[in-house]
């Protein structure tokens, strides 16, 4: 059985709490007890006066947080016929709470995002507007390349995916494609820039630091670096992804980029074509019912759409192709786009339980 003990780390220093993501073997990605020990953390320091804020960080360059442990949803999730095991639920339910607990943490949550930060990695730093401050380095891949797995943007995506200017959120849920540290501030996904090598200034400013106000003491810090970033593939192709994404369906959004000779378009279908048909339908309406919902909505939404996607097992098969056989040949159900029915997509929102028994009833 694998300790998990050190995994997350914790200290409080200059009335800074400081959590460390110290699973690089795995690009520090989620197991269930990380995600236990994060959220106790969180409220333990919630109410202590001799905590101001929170920095949470990667131990390792290589990344921040590179998601779910998708083996473990694989190994849990074949285990049982219809991938519906304690473990799953707990998992997914305890991991939504988390995210809903940072966006509406009362104290500054300040994420360094230095190297990849992909799903539930972006479900820990995507904290509310009024309390966050996201750092991209130019080692920083972000993304949410569910789709590429036969799974959704979850951990809030359908909040802060369709609420990215213009169509550049369902571009990123469709695609799932990574984007660098400029078009990360450029989509409202990160606040400021900062080379890496400026890493250790930063940690010795924030143990030193009297400053009322730590975020903008960052801000202050990382200024003169702005000037570094260039406008990013986002930025160059904004008019083109707003026309092409704008349509109401995967199926017309295909033939939008296939008619369009540009390499963004075109390197943009054939990454579309490798997707889950079925979930890429599934993203576009999970984003359009989000734009509507709050942040504890989206994720209520979320947890009954993940217990439907380990029943449909589109994301055990995604996982097998991409991570226990790695031959990346996924054999996706339905096979094709015009295979997707409305009936099928509209079944992945079926309500699971009764509202006063959903696992996220609590949250408000």
């Amino acid at each position: 059985m694998t300790d998990f003990a050190d995994f997350i780390l914790t200290r409080v220093q200059n009335q800074i709490g400081f959590i460390t993501l110290n699973r690089p073997k795995a690009l520090n990605s989620l197991s269930l007890e990380m995600i236990r020990s994060i959220t106790q953390t969180l409220l333990d320091w919630q109410e202590r006066s001799d905590v101001r804020a929170v920095f949470i960080h990667g131990s390792h360059e290589r990344a921040f947080c590179a998601g779910g442990d998708i083996r473990f949803f694989y190994d849990v999730g074949t285990a049982t016929p219809l991938g519906d095991s304690a473990l799953l639920e707990d998992f997914f339910t305890e991991e939504y709470a988390l995210n809903y607990l940072i966006h509406h943490y009362p104290k500054p949550y300040v994420s360094l995002l230095n190297g990849v930060v992909m799903g539930g990695g972006m479900g820990i730093a995507q904290a509310g507007p009024d309390n966050r401050l996201r750092i991209v380095t130019e080692r920083t891949k972000m993304a949410m390349p569910e789709v590429n797995i036969g799974l959704f943007p979850d951990v809030g995506g359908g909040y802060f995916l369709s609420r990215c200017a213009g169509q550049i959120g369902t571009y990123l849920g469709l695609s799932g494609e990574i984007i660098n540290a400029s078009d990360a501030i450029y989509a409202d996904l990160a606040d400021v820039y900062l080379p890496s090598e400026q890493i250790p200034a930063l940690m010795t400013l924030l143990e030193q630091s009297n400053t009322s106000d730590l975020r903008d003491s960052i801000r202050q810090f990382a200024a003169p670096f702005q000037q570094q970033l260039n406008a990013g593939p986002l930025a160059t192709n904004r008019n083109a992804l707003d026309q092409h994404f704008s349509h109401n369906n995967v199926a017309a959004i295909m033939a939008s980029l296939q008619a369009d000779p540009s390499p963004f378009a075109q390197q943009t279908f054939k990454l579309m074509q490798t997707r889950s048909p079925l979930l890429m339908c599934v993203t576009l309406e999970q984003l359009q019912r989000g734009q509507k919902l709050s942040v504890a909505e989206c994720l209520r939404m979320e947890r009954t759409m993940v217990r439907h996607c380990f029943k449909h097992g589109e994301v055990l098969e995604g996982v097998r192709a991409l991570v226990v056989d790695k031959d990346m040949q996924p054999k996706w159900q339905p096979a094709s786009l015009e295979e997707v029915s409305p009936e099928l997509i509209n079944s992945f929102f079926a309500e699971v339980w009764p509202a006063y028994a959903h696992p996220l009833r609590e949250l408000n």
